[in-house]
């Protein structure tokens, strides 16, 4: 699994997919430090993408 930047939704989509594969990596481990990256990415994108108005 290659962590990188989400340009496209294609990316978005990917990251999405790797992310539900470390969810429940146990704290520590490498998969574990991929998922906590992988959700700033991802919510990231979503803050720019797609942001919740209140």
């Amino acid at each position: 699994m290659e962590i990188r930047l989400i340009k496209t939704d294609k990316d978005y989509q990917k990251a999405l997919v790797d992310f539900n594969l470390v969810f429940d990596a146990k704290k520590g481990t490498k998969e574990a430090d991929k998922a906590e990256l992988l959700a700033m990415l991802i919510e990231h994108h979503e803050d720019e993408h797609y942001p919740i108005e209140f």
